[in-house]
């Protein structure tokens, strides 16, 4: 469906208003977006929101919710650094339009702080090369030493609350046919499958436990890969003049859009490009995940003595997606100290950060929190805290029939036979003599090793009663010559 017939099918637009549009796109060239904002049949903020919640885009510095003094400083201090003459170069680096690089420029020249070098240039797309002055890298020097940030223009606090209000995961609702994709490559039991799905659109916690190994990591990544829409992720945000670093590429997945589909897909593309405010990079929603080494002060805001600004903590750039806290309860904190840290989060979808002035200020906290843990539920939360993790869950480990099921899988996937005489001493020799638990990750740990010794003989890969014996003496421990302990070691 084209982008006239998509509006249509809306309800934004009447067919004569696309005739219209159309007719207008013909004389003045451009996108029909553009021209049904032109002739103010549609506003840009109407078409963004159509457009999945995209960022409507800036035009002057006023547009940007930022002070002009603090932008100019941010642009010379990319001339400086980074040895960009021109306003258009300045312009990529800043993610601001070149026409606002221009009017920062000429008032930074009117204040003597940057000097003309003459065209970049010949032609009609000449542009004046500049250079800071004896003023101007004095100016430097003294912004430099109040924050030593270089790089994207921030947005402000306050446009970034609006816009997570506006891509909450809770407005992303997951069918059964999404999350079933999702869990494709997973063993996972029905009945925790049917729970699963109304455990992801509460959007508010889950808590996964069990035995270690039996995919309560895996099934909580999958939950995370079940959403569909894009979000919008700024560079950082300012707030009273301090710069907080959010876009995390270990976190947050960009998105092409020069690569999506052709005919209406093509278009909305191009007008995304065209009309985005291009501080905000268009993202997946994220996955932040943490095990063992959390701590206390990873959940708050880091400030760089050195470079005089700040790194958001995991759950800030998590907003919009999934944060993931595996191994509960054996972090240097107490289950109760990090539980406790997240109560107004959990209950009042916002949280409570502090600059190192001691300024506090509240931001939103949206996103599906995942806790995992070994331990039994009863040793780390109270009934008080249950109530603020509406589902949990238990990952058990599989039984007979479900671990055959996974082996047979694994096997096929590597191309080698399951022979039943390997299915038997499994069955009999290492889970039915106590050795160890069964549990869903031994399958795939079984074929990684033989695999790995078979290709060290320089053997055709195959899975024989004794690769596989060796391959299961990786499982658990010998404490003592002939003693085998019966504890899972992995997971």
């Amino acid at each position: 469906m084209f982008l006239g017939e998509s509006l249509i099918s809306a309800g934004m637009v009447k067919a004569l208003d696309i005739d219209r549009a159309l007719e207008h796109q013909m004389e003045a060239g451009g996108m029909l977006g553009e021209s049904l904002i032109a002739l103010d049949i549609l506003t840009v903020e109407q078409l963004d929101g159509f457009f999945n919640f995209a960022i409507p885009p800036v035009k002057t510095i006023e547009d940007t919710g930022l002070d002009e003094v603090f932008l100019m400083s941010l642009a010379l201090k990319i001339l400086s650094v980074y040895r960009m003459e021109t306003a258009s170069v300045i312009s990529n680096e800043i993610k601001l339009p070149t026409s606002i690089v221009n009017k920062l420029l000429e008032n930074a020249r009117d204040r003597k702080l940057i000097e003309s070098l003459g065209s970049a240039d010949q032609g009609l797309s000449a542009e004046i090369r500049f250079k800071l002055s004896v003023a101007g890298r004095e100016w430097v020097e003294a912004a430099m030493s109040q924050c030593q940030y270089v790089g994207p223009a921030p947005v402000p606090l306050t446009a970034y609350q609006i816009q997570t209000e506006k891509q909450s995961i809770s407005r992303d609702q997951v069918d059964k046919k999404a999350l079933s994709a999702s869990l494709a490559h997973l063993s996972v039991p029905e009945d925790i499958h049917s729970q699963l799905g109304p455990a992801v659109n509460c959007a508010r916690a889950i808590l996964l436990y069990g035995d270690p190994g039996n995919g309560k990591t895996s099934i909580a990544l999958a939950l995370a890969g079940s959403f569909q829409q894009y979000i919008y992720v700024p560079y950082c945000i300012e707030l009273n003049g301090q710069i907080i670093n959010i876009y995390d590429p270990g976190i947050h997945t960009e998105v092409d859009v020069a690569q999506e589909g052709e005919g209406a897909d093509s278009m909305r593309s191009r007008l995304r490009r065209s009309m985005t405010d291009h501080r905000w990079i268009r993202c997946r929603r994220p996955i932040a995940i943490t095990g063992r080494e959390l701590t206390l002060e990873m959940l708050d805001l880091n400030f760089d003595q050195y470079l005089k600004f700040y790194e958001a903590p995991l759950q800030v750039k998590a907003t919009g997606g999934v944060f993931i806290i595996d191994d509960f309860g054996h972090q240097a904190a107490s289950p109760d100290q990090i539980l406790n840290r997240w109560v107004v989060p959990l209950e009042r979808g916002f949280d409570y950060l502090t600059l190192h002035t001691g300024k506090k200020f509240p931001i939103r906290f949206d996103g599906l929190v995942v806790i995992s843990t070994n331990l039994p539920p009863a040793q780390l939360l109270d009934i008080a805290m249950m109530r603020r993790i509406p589902y949990n869950l238990h990952i058990g480990a599989p039984d007979k029939e479900e671990y055959i099921r996974i082996l047979e899988t694994v096997c096929q996937t590597v191309g080698v036979k399951l022979s039943p005489e390997v299915v038997s001493f499994l069955m009999d020799d290492v889970y039915g003599a106590g050795k160890l638990p069964m549990a869903r990750y031994h399958p795939k740990f079984i074929l990684e090793r033989v695999t790995a010794r078979c290709r060290y003989q320089g053997t055709q890969v195959e899975l024989t009663v004794d690769l596989a014996r060796e391959a299961t003496q990786h499982l658990y421990f010998q404490e003592e010559e002939g003693v085998e302990t019966g504890s899972n070691r992995l997971g």
